[in-house]
């Protein structure tokens, strides 16, 4: 465990830890710090308090000392020189023509260092503004852009609730803020309803988005099918924060009756066709549509009505039925055709396929009581 306290160095700003080194600050005391720019003066939002090592992210850096009186009319000092260092920056902004808002100047604690604050709407050069600005207050100078959030942030106002911004009085970051959140809260999306000063989307849009996130878990969808004390119905208006649902039922569908979401049983979550056995009375009744058998529509005709007569049938006319010839093989068709004449002159040779299959070195069969070479030998007549 580790001896904390928390500070903060603006009205609304963030907390930070520091360490008290052994000084006992009370919430609402000045202290000294020694920070990364220097020495600086902030406020305590905390007082002594231990927390574990494990929440640390950095080392603590030590506090200082309790300001003083002399601390204190140095800081109101340095309030008087940020108005004065404003307006001289504003005219050299004016006189180097740059696009760019002056929104806060910072002055350090100890006077080493004067930060200016800025919006633009993008990149700006201002090396030459540097330069003059160094010239006049014979420091060091920075210039920092910030976004249009941070700009309603450090100006400050009122919302259109009537309190303060959020941002100005007591958020310290930023967080993501997005239309859906609108849409799940079933606000209007019109952009200068939901719009802050900053031109984004309020932050207040956070602060109700988990309740409305588990209460749209338990509750049923429009038109979802559910069951209730009085019979089946369908909702048509769900009211998620009374948790309550109006059912149109099925045996009374003129006057929707108000529900619980506890005394409400769903069947079917959304828009869809019903299960078997929750149809309404009146599809139930309906006898199904006779279907044609597959021997009426092959043996009868279709009837006639009278819008359109039914067509007569027409007869196919008949095919010729000639007889095929018999397929006859190929060796048949050429014996066939060939004439007796050259049958005969044939009649000693071997057929011509015989002798080419033999001429074929992987075809060359073995027979005994010949010699090599004498079966590829044409037959002599």
């Amino acid at each position: 465990m580790t001896e904390i306290i928390s500070v903060r160095f603006k009205s609304g700003g963030k907390e930070y830890f520091f360490n008290p080194n052994g000084l006992k600050v009370a919430e609402g005391q000045y202290v000294i710090l020694e920070t990364t720019n220097g020495l600086e003066c902030a406020i305590c939002s905390k007082g002594n308090t231990m927390i574990d090592e494990m929440q640390l992210i950095s080392p603590l850096r030590p506090v200082l000392r309790i300001a003083t009186e002399t601390d204190l009319r140095q800081q109101e000092e340095n309030k008087k020189k940020e108005a004065w260092a404003f307006q001289v920056c504003q005219e050299k902004i004016a006189q180097h023509k740059l696009e760019m808002k002056l929104i806060e100047v910072e002055y350090s604690f100890d006077g080493s260092k004067i930060l200016f604050f800025f919006t633009a709407e993008g990149r700006v050069d201002f090396r030459a503004l540097v330069k003059d600005l160094a010239g006049i207050f014979r420091t060091r100078i920075e210039l920092r852009q910030v976004g249009v959030r941070d700009e309603a942030k450090m100006l400050g106002g009122l919302g259109i609730c009537g309190r303060p911004y959020c941002c100005s009085s007591f958020l310290s970051d930023f967080h993501p803020v997005s239309i859906k959140m609108a849409k799940t809260q079933n606000l209007s999306l019109n952009p200068t309803k939901i719009s802050g000063a900053c031109g984004r989307l309020m932050c207040c849009l956070k602060y109700e988005q988990e309740a409305y996130t588990d209460l749209i878990k338990r509750a049923p969808k429009q038109d979802s099918l559910v069951e209730t004390p009085d019979g089946v119905g369908t909702v048509c208006q769900v009211n998620l924060l009374r948790e309550t649902s109006k059912v149109v039922l099925d045996k009374d569908p003129e006057e929707p009756k108000c529900y619980h979401n506890c005394d409400l049983c769903v069947i079917r979550n959304g828009k869809g066709k019903r299960p078997v056995g929750y149809e309404k009375p009146e599809e139930a009744e309906k006898p199904a549509p006779a279907q044609p058998q597959p021997e009426q529509l092959l043996d009868e005709p279709p009837a006639a009505t009278e819008d359109k007569p039914a067509r007569p049938k027409r007869e196919r006319p008949r095919q010729n039925s000639r007889p095929r010839r018999p397929q006859q093989s190929r060796a048949e068709d050429q014996t066939a055709e060939a004439p007796k004449a050259q049958q005969e002159d044939n009649a000693g040779q071997e057929p011509a396929s015989e002798s080419h299959r033999r001429s074929r070195p992987h075809n060359r069969r073995y027979r005994p009581g010949r010699k090599s070479g004498e079966g590829n030998a044409p037959a002599q007549s």
